[in-house]
């Protein structure tokens, strides 16, 4: 049995109580003290036993309870850690293991056994490590170290006595897969699946079916289509109707980066490997997204170099961080896209036809926007009212002249270029109604594309001709240089010298 006594804290008291049970012959089998509360367990305590203790002297109750506070916290600290998936430890002010979680015995390769008591270094093969963590106050910077011959990330919390001195630390280490989940949770947070690609047309929904089959089969896939089209869309839209959807994510621009910035994302880098590089090393996104997904987005810019690098990978799924002698091998699943021609870039040289059967097992073509007309309106609207919730306006709605200019253009920049020109003309315009003016597309009310003006011979010529169309047709709705100057944000003095140079709005 186990009881609690409150009573009013005065010296001697907790040795009378025990004295109390000790006349009874109740064995005592644990005691905490906690003024104004002494805890006891005893199993053969009765009611007797409990009278006696409430005729002390400033006992004010007894009460039956059902676990010592210090059983409880033991308890509730070894459910803690055994339910943290990373790795634990606790050292004292020595480097000794004290304390070990179930993923850290597991990591060590050890039984708990042999895990406790032993000196972190002897686990990490570092001698100096328990020197560097007293130079270091016992909080060393975030750095790579091995475990059982398997990297994690070492983070350290230095553990202080009341008194401030160190008494210890807690290392937890976090092994890249692991990594890679949070962060891939973090950057693709409401990053959706098929029902993200709005679009209702015959050419979206042979490609929706298409995908979805393509994503459940776990091979490289190769993404077609114009600049803007939404290829990263879609393979996010892959990557979570497959197995794989409840493993990371993680994207890299081929053509945004030089080849070795390029190499270091994507493969990592050793400690050490060039100046400027982090003294314990980086995983790479492969590392990261063990058993998921990498999306190399624009691949046809790769250097050669990195081409046959991501070739060696392809064959088996190893590969060697910048710098580093250690083999490594993980399991993730290539998407890649394109706006290129690869086939004809193999055939010019430019890109290794091996390494595009490799990519090409599968393939996806995204049309481009002015190849599924029955959704230009649909995701202009959508992007409508996504326009109006960023910009704090309200609710705006398209006219029928903006519709019809919508469905005219060529939109050369696809999707993308639409969500622009929707937004642009959310900020500027003064009324709820858009109207084809407000859009600001390059070509009027239907016509074909009139940007550029065949007769136009330098780019001189071509801005003025521009200037002044666009001010023909602003003044007709602000006729006067101050309200023309505010709407196109400069001064008016400078609109009064371009109206009287094309001679707008003069008598």
């Amino acid at each position: 049995m186990r009881i609690v006594v409150f009573f009013e804290d005065r010296v001697g008291i907790a040795q009378e109580l025990l004295a109390v049970l000790s006349s009874r012959d109740v064995n005592v089998t644990g005691v905490e003290v906690e003024p104004p509360h002494i805890y006891i367990e005893a199993p053969a305590l009765d009611e007797s036993a409990f009278a006696r203790l409430r005729r002390v002297q400033g006992v004010r109750s007894v009460e039956v309870v059902d676990m010592l506070p210090g059983v409880q916290r033991r308890l509730y600290l070894q459910a803690l850690l055994a339910s943290q998936a990373d790795p634990v430890f606790a050292i004292d002010a020595m480097g000794m293991v004290v304390i070990a979680n179930g993923a850290a015995v597991t990591a060590s390769g050890r039984t708990e056994a042999t895990v406790l008591g032993v000196s972190m270094g002897e686990l990490l093969g570092d001698a100096d490590f328990a020197k560097r963590l007293v130079v270091e106050g016992y909080h060393l910077p975030v750095r790579e170290i091995e475990l059982n011959g398997e990297s994690f990330m070492l983070e350290t919390l230095p553990l202080h006595e009341s008194s401030g001195r160190a008494a210890g630390a807690v290392l937890t280490l976090h092994a890249p897969s692991r990594m890679g989940e949070r962060l891939s949770a973090l950057q693709n947070y409401g990053a959706g699946g098929f029902d993200t690609i709005v679009g209702t047309s015959p050419e979206i929904e042979q490609l929706k079916q298409r995908a979805a089959r393509m994503a459940l089969v776990d091979a490289p896939l190769l993404i077609t289509g114009e600049t803007g089209t939404g290829k990263e869309l879609l393979a996010h839209a892959c990557h979570a109707g497959s197995n794989r959807s409840t493993q990371p994510f993680f994207a890299l621009n081929c053509a945004a980066l030089p080849e070795s910035l390029a190499e270091s994302e994507l493969f990592g880098y050793a400690p050490g490997a060039f100046t400027g590089a982090l003294r314990g090393g980086k995983p790479g996104l492969l590392e990261l997204a063990d058993g998921g997904t990498v999306f190399l987005d624009e691949v046809g810019e790769m250097s050669p170099y990195l081409q046959a690098k991501l070739l060696r990978f392809l064959n088996d799924g190893s590969f060697r961080r910048v710098g580093g002698d250690r083999e490594l091998k993980v399991n993730v699943r290539v998407i890649s896209a394109t706006h290129r021609p690869l086939e004809d870039m193999v055939a010019a040289g430019h890109f290794r036809q091996d390494l595009l059967f490799r990519l090409n097992v599968l393939n996806l073509h995204m049309p481009a926007l002015r190849e599924r007309p029955g959704d230009i309106l649909p995701l202009a609207q959508l992007f409508l009212a996504r326009a109006c919730a960023q910009a704090a306006r309200p609710a705006m709605r398209l006219a029928q002249d903006a519709c019809a200019a919508l469905l005219a253009n060529a939109w050369a920049g696809n999707i993308r270029q639409l969500q622009n020109v929707i937004f642009r003309a959310v900020t500027m315009a003064e009324r709820t109604i858009i109207t084809a003016d407000d859009l600001e597309l390059a070509q009027s009310h239907g016509s074909p594309d009139t940007s550029v003006d065949a007769g136009v011979d330098t780019l001189e010529s071509a801005v003025a001709d521009f200037e002044r169309r666009l001010l023909q047709r602003l003044y007709q709705e602000f006729p006067s240089t101050r309200r023309l100057a505010k709407r196109l944000g400069t001064s008016h003095t400078a609109i009064a010298a371009r109206l009287k140079r094309y001679g707008i709005g003069q008598p």
